[in-house]
């Protein structure tokens, strides 16, 4: 039995996300996702311009006169959203922990998703797959993929993002659009990442917090590593050892960025702000960015 306070939850998800979706994403989504393929609409007559080896020459040699071929791209898609479950996901020092704003950046793209008349699957991983839900269509099964994301408890702490991507790389036979959800805390994942964006459309969606790139001064701050339990603590007094906490925050996202542009996946950095519309902005300033570029 799902916990009501878990169903007012999603309900909330929902209105919330179709909100957004409604009146922001959903032109910028259809327009920013190719389909499978492009296929045979009908046939008319040739029109001066037109591509000669789209030519019918069937129909052309019964008529006596030329008839051309015209394709349209098919739409539909399948979307998979694979995210990151593992401990590093209860950790937020605004109002949301970073976990319940992948979990929202998921609903999004969901309802995106199926405005569009896509399907949406959902794979849940931390230091193993934890869950997987065949893609399929409609609000019911939103609403099931946003249940699970909010209900589901996991087994294991840690990361394990290449094992995530391999075990994707064999579930998708037909190609997708992949939504990488984390905060990307994981060991060498770049082969089978490579390997995903060879065979479909992956986006990387960075969830981090404003407290993982820069220390406040308030002291001695003890911090515990929630995916290993390591202890450390730390004079956040020192002007040195915040700069160096700043400048290795630096370093790791830099070297982060420089991977996905060798994997040639997209990027969306997502820092979670006190403000909604201000957390989710990153995510659509993306659609829009790339609606533009294939029109």
């Amino acid at each position: 039995m799902i916990p009501s306070e878990i169903l007012r939850k999603v309900r909330q998800i929902e209105i919330r996300a179709r909100g957004v979706v409604n009146s922001v994403l959903s032109g910028a989504y259809s327009s920013s996702f190719k389909g499978r393929g492009m296929e045979f609409s009908e046939v008319r007559e040739y029109v001066p311009g037109d591509e000669i080896r789209t030519i019918d020459w069937n129909v052309t040699a019964r008529a006596g006169h030329p008839f051309v071929k015209v394709f349209t791209e098919e739409r539909e898609l399948t979307v998979l959203l694979m995210v990151d479950a593992s401990a590093s996901g209860d950790f937020g020092s605004r109002r949301e922990m970073k976990g319940e704003v992948m979990a929202m950046l998921s609903a999004l793209l969901a309802f995106s998703a199926i405005q569009n008349n896509d399907r949406v699957g959902l794979l849940i991983f931390t230091s193993k797959v934890e869950k997987f839900i065949p893609p399929q269509k409609g609000r019911k099964h939103v609403l099931r993929v946003i249940r699970e994301l909010l209900y589901h408890k996991p087994q294991e702490k840690g990361t394990d993002l290449a094992g995530a991507l391999a075990h994707a790389n064999r579930l998708l036979g037909h190609r997708a659009v992949v939504f990488l959800v984390s905060d990307f805390v994981s060991p060498d994942f770049e082969k089978p990442l490579k390997l995903l964006q060879r065979r479909h459309d992956a986006v990387a969606v960075a969830v981090n917090d404003a407290r993982e790139r820069e220390l406040p001064d308030v002291g001695f701050l003890e911090l515990e590593d929630a995916e290993t339990g390591e202890v450390t603590l730390l004079d956040t007094g020192s002007r040195a050892l915040r700069e160096a906490f700043r400048a290795q925050a630096e370093t790791d996202k830099a070297k982060l960025h420089a991977l996905f542009r060798r994997t040639r996946v997209d990027l969306i950095d997502i820092l979670v702000q006190r403000d909604y519309d201000a957390t989710i902005q990153p995510l659509i300033q993306y659609f829009r960015k790339r609606a533009a570029k294939r029109g």
